[in-house]
């Protein structure tokens, strides 16, 4: 019985043993199966995975920036990605509290996968939340993106490729700049790729500056951007906002009194697009993007592999000259005064009042022509003509009612209707609009401090700074003095009759002969230089014009910067010529700079994402004048300011003028007392409006007329530059002085030592001052201020 009993315990021995020895080799063989798992994802089996060079350098589009002078982000050049990282030291801390709280509040105690977590997530199915850390989570983002979760053998192999670059990038890369990577590759919508755009984008500020509740808005985000966006689902954003509020006090990352106050609070959006055609300096960006892909398909300027530089992904940084500050004021400016402008245009020009509204002197025919024309040129009429349309068929598409969005000054301020137009009424209607163009420069360096190509880039992108090229009526007239000086050594209170002068035929090579006007019809007595240009006296224009020839004007001009083509006929005196805002600028800025051309510069250098200079600006300038012509030239311009058609800037108002053209057009207390130099210029039928206005510092002009010259205002009152463009300067420049962080002189212009040209007319000449009206200007002064 004992034997028996003892081979029975033995055999029970030896039956746990056998439970024992499968324990273990299954509980090693499931560890040598994920240990292979993990190996096999690690070579790739499951998909591509990052190498060590990936890994230091993962693979993200980076938006090239477009930076002011003064250290602000005016825009970005980008494709799909717009995208700036920042570094960690950017990053304000409840920003960072708030991610850890909400996703991963283990961040700092693991490496890369939260052991907790995952048998959380394991046994509870995911109900009670998610494995993945933060370094996961970069890792899908970085290396593996969004795949096809339905497949739960898909979804594992994920996940195991997570695991492991997780714990690559924690051997790679400090917790700081993980967190950093994280924010800056995540895609919050509305072009707002990483946490710096979307700063910019939802709140107008940078990430640095976000407040406690907006950092936890958009921490919400990373949930689902989609889902939770603030523009089209602001309740559910705030809800996820508060969970966010909720879990940075639950992490005693917050009181409960500043989790409560928070969480009452709304979202408070500053909502401010970052697009290619809104934003600031929108005009100027498109101009830049054209230098920068001129200045990558240079061959001297290539990768060390030598390819070229991707202006939309390599994340370049472009230092520019313009000043945010100015830019917006100048922006703002043409934002003020423009609406006035054209409802005032509007008023003057219904279908009662003018049948071929809004064009004058034109009939019906010359009309029909004119849109005919339009329609040709047209983007439309190059679509349909690559689809093979007739013209016939394409003609009779603009007749059809079709639903667009056009543009509108909506309460003063520019917007946008949705309505249903035919094609050939929009044309119509967008002829009739006023447009400006605006550029400011500091004339010592060349440097380009503002530059307003138009109202509104996204309806109206001609650019009026440096692809508008317009008649400029009398401001061409300084180039007839200063030519006047260099040659003749007039005196600015030199005096010249007031009588009509015929230039005749074939003198200077015109086919015939030319006889100028005065406005006012006074050609009696005599009229200083000085008050000649500020009163645009045309007859003494034209005798000056006699003495030296056009051809040496011309040349003069050439020097000056002026590239457009000028005719050598007597007839440019009056500014027949369309020169563009920005040779105008450059070429004002010359007398200001002692006689000195500086060609303008609106790049000062280039980097790489790495800080690298790329390019670095060579200033190029030449000696046009003496010093002396340049000054006497500028004291010339004085005097229209001062006494001339640009003397409204030192008013307070215009009493003797009625109210409603005064709030219109002028109404703005402009009151400046110090010294500026400046000319206004109006064209035939008050076509073109100009001011260029200069102070020691900067030299800024302004334009303003409509897309076709048979557009314009029939009266001189709104017609004129002092009306249409002087308003623009004087706005900005009140705004420019007003900002004490701006450095824009009120002091005199500088005197050259050794002066021997009188400037100084203290004795008056007889004759008043007179307007003009001759063949192609008429800045008027007869106006009773």
């Amino acid at each position: 019985m004992a034997k028996k009993k003892t081979a029975k315990t033995n055999s029970s021995t030896v039956d746990f043993s056998k439970y024992v020895r499968w324990f273990w080799m299954l509980f090693l063989g499931g560890i040598l199966a994920v240990v292979l798992l993990f190996l096999l994802a690690s070579w790739g089996t499951f998909g591509e995975m990052p190498d060590h060079t990936k890994l230091e350098n993962p693979e993200t589009n980076l938006a090239t920036e477009i930076i002011s002078s003064d250290g602000k982000t005016l825009g970005k050049f980008y494709f799909n990605d717009n995208r700036t990282p920042v570094g960690y030291n950017d990053l304000p801390k409840n920003l960072v509290d708030a991610l850890i709280a909400t996703e991963d509040a283990r961040y700092y105690d693991h490496s890369g996968i939260d052991g907790r977590g995952t048998l959380r997530a394991f046994f509870f199915l995911g109900k009670r939340g998610g494995a993945s850390t933060i370094s996961q989570q970069l890792a899908r983002q970085l290396f593996i993106g969004v795949r096809d979760k339905e497949s739960t053998t898909n979804a594992l192999f994920q996940k195991i490729q997570e695991w492991v670059i997780a714990t690559r990038l924690e051997r790679q890369y400090t917790k700081e700049e993980i967190i950093a990577m994280y924010f800056n590759i995540y895609d919050f919508g509305n072009n707002g790729d990483g946490i710096r755009s979307a700063s910019r984008i939802y709140f107008g500020k940078e990430p640095k500056d976000l407040d406690m509740k907006e950092s936890a808005m958009l921490v919400g985000m990373f949930k689902n951007s989609s889902l939770y966006n603030p523009r089209r689902n602001p309740v559910g954003v705030k809800n996820r906002r508060n969970v966010v509020l909720a879990q940075m006090h639950k992490y005693e990352y917050i009181s409960e009194e500043l989790k409560d106050s928070l969480q009452a609070t709304e979202l408070d959006l500053n909502y401010t697009p970052e697009s290619h055609r809104e934003g600031t300096a929108t005009y100027f960006r498109e101009y830049l993007r054209g230098f920068m892909k001129e200045w990558a398909d240079d061959s001297k300027n290539r990768k060390p592999d030598g390819s070229k530089f991707d202006l939309y992904s390599d994340g370049l940084k472009v230092f520019t000259t313009i000043d945010s500050r100015m830019q917006k004021y100048a922006e703002q400016a043409i934002a003020q005064h423009m609406p006035r402008l054209q409802a005032e245009f509007d008023h003057q020009n219904t279908p009662d009042r003018n049948k071929t509204a809004p064009f004058l002197e034109l009939t019906q025919s010359e009309v029909n022509k004119l849109m005919k024309d339009a329609m040709r040129r047209g983007e439309r009429w190059r679509i349909l003509k690559n689809k093979g349309k007739s013209d016939k068929e394409i003609e009779a598409s603009f007749q059809k009612p079709t639903e667009m969005t056009v543009f509108k000054w909506i309460d003063g301020k520019a917007g946008e209707v949705d309505t249903v137009m035919k094609p050939i009424d929009s044309m119509r209607y967008y002829k009739s609009f006023l447009h400006p163009g605006m550029m400011s420069m500091d004339p010592l360096t060349g440097h380009v401090k503002a530059w307003v190509g138009g109202m509104n880039y996204k309806h109206f992108q001609y650019d009026m700074v440096k692809q508008g090229k317009r008649q400029v009526g009398s401001t061409f007239k300084p180039f007839v003095y200063s030519t006047a000086i260099d040659q003749l050594q007039v005196s600015p209170c030199d005096s010249f009759p007031r009588t009509p002068i015929t230039i005749e035929a074939n003198k200077y090579g015109n086919p015939e002969s030319w006889t100028t006007k005065n406005s006012d019809g006074n050609y009696s007595g005599k009229q200083t230089l000085k008050d000649a240009l500020a009163s645009s006296t045309n007859t003494i224009t034209a005798r000056l014009m006699n003495e030296i020839g056009p051809q040496p004007v011309v040349e003069m001009a050439k020097k000056l910067g002026v590239t457009s083509e000028i005719l050598p006929v007597p007839a440019i005196a009056l500014g027949t010529a369309d020169i563009s805002v920005y040779e105008m600028v450059a070429a004002y800025s010359t007398f200001v700079n002692k006689g000195v051309y500086n060609k303008p510069v609106m790049v000062t250098r280039i980097e790489d994402k790495n800080g690298t200079v790329l390019y670095q600006v060579a200033p190029e300038s030449k000696d046009v004048l003496s010093e002396q012509v340049a000054y006497v030239t500028v004291n010339l311009m004085e005097g229209v300011t001062n006494a001339g058609s640009g003397r409204r800037l030192r008013h307070k108002g215009f009493d003797k003028w009625n109210a409603v053209y005064r709030e219109i057009i002028t109404g703005y207390p402009y009151e400046f007392n110090n010294p500026i130099a400046g000319k206004t210029g109006t064209t035939q039928n008050q076509s073109d409006g100009w001011f260029m206005g200069m102070v020691p510092n900067l030299v800024t002009g302004v334009w303003v007329g409509a897309e076709d010259r048979a557009a314009h205002f029939k009266s001189i009152h709104y017609g004129q530059g002092a009306s249409m463009a002087l308003p623009i300067w004087g706005l900005y420049m009140k705004a420019c002085y007003e900002d004490k962080t701006l450095d824009v002189s009120k002091g005199n212009f500088e005197k050259p030592s050794g002066l021997d040209i009188n400037v100084d007319c203290t004795v008056k000449d007889e004759g008043d001052l007179g307007g003009n009206s001759g063949q192609d200007d008429d800045d008027q002064v007869d106006i009773d201020f």
